[in-house]
């Protein structure tokens, strides 16, 4: 980029030419209201030599080359300055000149918060490039060529499916988000230069000085007051729907100048005088005719709303042990495909054969299901079903396995633990009415009362009457006070860093005023005079918190006409009980997460951003193996919903766009609900995939015997396999509910484990054997005949006899022999065995006798491959391209003998093994 500097806030002479044309080194676009300013200002400012400055643009964030820290560095605003307030005040509050202006938006470019909705051509590609889909589509290719058309179809239409849905929700997210940013994005504002213009707020930049219109607006950057107040919804940030009031930004005069009274401004520590972007100014107040100014601090994503919505687009991702175990899991199979692979052409170069290129090929589609991202999906997809009927929606349908793991749960407070109002329960000590009557921030809006819930429960109960009269406040006594009129000269906000606030009022009819103070009992006991403090204050206060009340401490001071101020000179009035009443259902659900050994964490506070109680001094939750969940409902808990491990919003607002879960259920009983369904879903995942790892390894074993013999399993023996057995076994056996309560212990996190490993390996030992002795059992009957594969299919030597083959028709592709079928009945037999092996029930999910479909199904199957098996059918014989067994009696049921002890053995084995 070139530019007359190569820092934003370098002085630039004030002319007042026109803007024409804009040059970009790095090929960036400018926005349209941009105008085309870089050359044109080059050329003005002929004393500059131009600069040409290196940038980048990553997460919305442009990074800019710094020569002195020989690093890249950001440009967040005015705030980069370290500017104290009265600095401020002096040289930031007269705006800037047009020029200064289109300089300075080089840097912090336009003031928006763009969130662009990408194409579905995007969205699609993007998808497609998945590793697992990328296989796929090689898979149909290989199969496609062999002539393997229906599973191939069968594949492509699964596959299309879940691109369409994954495609559909994502851009729904988008459009959501979208919608949720572009409301009131672009305003009209009026700024102060030579004289008040208006702009659109796309051309603002820190450092011009707005002027807040007295009917409101939504603010569309930070900035801080200046001059005048202003009534404030946050809710947009906060959630509480509360108006807040924000004062001018202190101007210290120069005796007065220190640490204290003028430090640097902060967006943090100044943040009652701070209006923030997307925060609704409802009104404005303003004396002798001044007009309400504000310096803009930040703009685009370095406003508070932008952080928010760039930690809902760029949240950082989520590592889970169980994905990386599975793609490691698919590596050692992939190994295992080359290996035989590799065994395949050697055979056919041992034997003098000149194999298809397709069937040696085979080998890696076999060994590497193309089914398995549909087969892991399944059981999602119905755990995600069962949370829609409990009122809990999903928008991340990955993070339901993730919630299987969460052992520590972060709750919001007011609205989540809490009800939303406070209860006044007691008053300790009550010759402080005037305190309760002024010591607050309440506002009138339309004729109706409003402000902080506390200070309004206050008020409410002194039953005296708030009025306003020429910009001043009066409240007005009531029942036994009637008569009394305060007036409140001063108001001094709450600050979360003093813990207090302060009032300085007049009763009318005298000369002297008061002050009044309310805030935390410890910091307002240690202001008063010792002698007015109980001297078991501390018990008291102690008996209150510990029975959860809100306690809140007032003071008192008479104000001298000449006024000297200690640190402690107030008088203490006294403490007022608060009680935010709990939802009835939490006790009963945070009891339930402790016997489940799951730890439980209240974040709450004044924080514009919760989510930095997770990422600033709870970042060792999650270095520490902790799985984390938030609940919240409010648009400050947007950015630790997103952060969290599994994040659940109570709201149907600003918060259910950033979190991955949303409950129609305003309490938190729908946690332990996604918890449970989160382990059902876990499990069922590691079910499903030590299923499919067995059923590649079963078929892996079928094929790598018959290929000794130059034989494989036939096309119409995959499909029977592949879709009437494994497809079906798998979209069934996931269906099993979650287990009614939560359990002390937790699924395991990851598939390289000990036990799991250990169950896994025995069961491919059993099938190996039983295969293994099969294949050359049938060998040794009397009945077996010896079978040679015929020439169509390979290069042989001329000896080769047809006759040798079926006795009544001719064998194509080399299938029809007894050890094929032989190993497809039993290989079949062991896919339904170890199905029921893996499908485990307690104590994450339902028992598998109770998942009726999965039983149906299974049992099905087996009784008609034992009909195959005793009564054979000549049509089916024929499409699956089996020989017909002798009927020997003992033959027949030495078969059955060793599946009975195929079962057997599988299960000791398996129940043998302490997986969980």
């Amino acid at each position: 980029m070139l530019a007359p500097g190569s820092n934003p806030f370098h002085s630039l002479e004030t002319q007042t030419t026109s803007p024409s044309s804009l040059s970009l080194a790095n090929g960036h676009t400018p926005h349209p209201s941009d105008g085309g300013h870089a050359q044109e200002l080059i050329r003005r400012y002929a004393d500059y030599q131009p600069t040409q400055i290196r940038y980048f643009t990553f997460h919305s964030t442009k990074y800019y080359w710094n020569d002195g820290l020989q690093n890249f560095d950001v440009f967040t605003g005015l705030d980069d300055l370290q500017v104290s307030c009265s600095t401020l005040h002096s040289e930031h509050s007269a705006g800037l000149t047009r020029n200064q202006q289109e300089y300075r938006r080089l840097f912090f470019g336009v003031n928006e918060i763009a969130v662009k909705v990408p194409s579905v051509f995007k969205l699609l590609i993007k998808e497609v490039l998945n590793p697992f889909y990328i296989f796929q589509l090689f898979s149909v290719i290989l199969w496609s060529a062999d002539e393997y058309y229906y599973y191939a179809v069968a594949i492509l239409f699964m596959s299309v499916i879940s691109i369409a849905t994954s495609l559909y929700t994502i851009k729904k997210q988008y459009v959501m988000l979208h919608d949720m940013v572009a409301t009131h994005s672009v305003v009209r504002v009026s700024v102060c230069r030579a004289k008040i213009e208006e702009i659109l707020s796309t051309d603002l930049v820190p450092g011009d000085v707005m002027v807040i219109p007295s009917n409101g607006t939504i603010m569309p950057c930070d900035a801080v007051l200046v001059s005048g107040t202003c009534i404030v919804n946050e809710s947009m940030l906060t959630g509480e729907s509360v108006p807040v009031t924000k004062t001018n930004l202190p101007n210290p005069l120069p005796g007065e100048s220190g640490e204290e009274t003028d430090s640097a401004y902060n967006t943090e520590e100044h943040k009652r005088h701070t209006l923030f972007c997307g925060t609704h100014v409802i009104q404005t107040r303003f004396y002798t005719g001044e007009l309400v100014k504000a310096v803009v601090v930040r703009t685009g994503f370095s406003t508070a709303k932008g952080q928010l919505v760039r930690s809902i687009l760029y949240p950082k991702p989520t590592d889970f042990k169980l994905y990386r175990d599975a793609y490691l899991f698919l590596l050692c199979l992939v190994a295992v495909a080359g290996i035989g692979f590799v065994y395949s052409i050697v055979l056919s170069i041992l034997n003098k054969v000149i194999l298809e290129v397709t069937k040696s090929l085979d080998i890696i589609t076999i060994t590497v299901p193309p089914a398995l991202p549909a087969a892991m999906t399944a059981g999602i997809v119905y755990a995600q079903r069962r949370l829609k009927h409990l009122g809990i929606f999903c928008i991340s349908p990955q993070r339901i396995n993730i919630c299987g793991q969460i052992n520590l749960v972060c709750f919001d407070k007011t609205g989540t633990l809490t009800e939303d109002g406070l209860d006044l329960w007691g008053v300790q000590r009550s010759q402080f009415v005037a305190c309760m009557a002024t010591c607050h921030t309440l506002t009138k809006i339309e004729g109706q009362l409003s402000g902080d819930p506390l200070d309004l429960k206050m008020f409410e109960a002194t039953g005296w009457v708030s009025c306003s009269v020429s910009n001043q406040k009066h409240n007005v006594g009531q029942g036994s006070t009637v008569g009394k009129v305060i007036s409140i000269v001063r108001q001094f906000p709450f600050s979360s860093a003093l813990q207090r606030m302060c009032v300085v009022a007049r009763l009318l009819g005298e000369k002297r005023m008061d002050a009044y103070m309310k805030g935390a009992p410890e910091v307002v006991a240690s202001l008063c005079k010792k002698e007015t403090v109980p001297e078991n204050f501390a018990e008291i206060l102690e008996g209150y918190t510990k029975q959860g009340f809100r306690v809140i401490a007032l003071a008192h001071r008479r104000l001298e006409s000449k006024l000297t101020w200690h640190k402690a000179n107030m008088e203490f009035l006294g403490l007022i009980i608060m009680q935010n009443k709990l939802k009835a259902e939490t006790p009963a659900v945070l009891q339930d997460l402790h016997q489940a050994s799951i730890r439980t964490v209240m974040v709450t506070g004044e924080t514009m951003h919760t989510y930095t109680h997770l990422h600033s001094h709870c970042s060792s939750l999650f270095a520490h193996s902790y799985f984390v969940g938030m609940c919240g409902d409010g648009a400050n808990d947007c950015g630790a919903l997103k952060r969290a491990h599994g994040g659940i919003s109570l709201s149907e607002l600003e918060a259910s766009v950033a979190s991955p879960f949303t409950s129609r259920t305003p309490n938190i009983s729908c946690v332990p609900n996604l918890i449970r369904e989160g382990r059902a879903a876990l499990i069922t995942s590691f079910c499903v995939f030590k299923f499919m790892a067995l059923y590649s390894i079963i078929q892996y074993i079928s094929v790598t015997l018959l290929y000794s013999i130059l034989s494989n399993l036939g096309d119409f023996q995959f499909l029977f396999i592949d879709i009437a057995i494994i497809l079906l076994i798998v979209f069934t056996m996931s269906l099993n509910p979650a287990w009614k309560e939560l359990v002390s212990r937790r699924p395991p996190s990851g598939l390289i484990s000990g036990p799991l490993l250990f169950s896994v390996l025995t069961q491919i030992l059993i099938c190996l054997g039983f295969q293994t002795i099969t294949f050359l059992w049938v060998r040794q009957q009397s009945w077996y005949t010896v079978w040679t594969p015929l020439t169509d299919a390979c290069v042989l030597s001329s000896h080769v006899n047809v006759s040798d083959h079926n006795d009544t028709e001719v064998d194509d592709h080399n299938i029809q022999n007894y050890e094929n079928t032989s190993l497809f009945y039993v290989s079949s037999f062991q896919y339904l065995v170890v199905a029921v092996v893996f499908s485990k029930g307690k104590p994450f999910r339902q028992p598998s006798y109770k998942n009726w479909p999965f039983v149906l199904s299974a049992l099905s199957l087996y009784v008609f491959l034992l009909f195959l098996l005793f009564h054979p059918v000549k049509s089916i014989d024929t499409f699956l391209e089996v020989r017909k067994l002798q009927t020997q009696e003992t033959y027949r049921f030495t078969r059955l003998w060793c599946r009975l002890q195929l079962i057997l053995l599988s299960f000791f084995v398996d129940l043998n093994t302490v997986i969980f």
